[in-house]
């Protein structure tokens, strides 16, 4: 029996670890400024997003439509998982810098 229980914990850890990795997307934000503004994704797939933090004060990488909100000081490095995206535009803006243009997820 115990050899039984050992084999499927086993089994079971590595199917656990067999998943495939998520895409990943790099954005940098400068002082408010995104680099790159548009992030192009496939729609209805879970993405992972790797924000830094390039500029000299804090920022916040925000987004109403997608319920995120990530804030990063300076030189920080850090990510968010978006949930899989019906095909449409959804804007992020970072809420330190609300003069500046906003940037944008579009999902195909």
């Amino acid at each position: 029996m115990r050899t039984f229980l050992l084999r499927a914990l086993l089994l079971a850890g590595f199917a656990g670890g067999a998943q495939a990795a998520l895409p990943t997307y790099e954005l940098t934000i400068r002082d408010g400024h995104f680099e790159p503004a548009s992030i192009e994704v496939p729609a209805r797939q879970r993405f992972k997003i790797v924000v830094h933090n390039a500029g000299s004060g804090p920022t916040e990488f925000e987004s109403t439509p997608l319920r995120v909100e990530k804030v990063l000081s300076p030189g920080v490095t850090s990510f968010v998982v978006i949930h899989p995206l019906k095909p449409g535009r959804y804007p992020f803006f970072d809420e330190f810098h609300m003069d500046l243009p906003e940037g944008e997820i579009i999902a195909r």
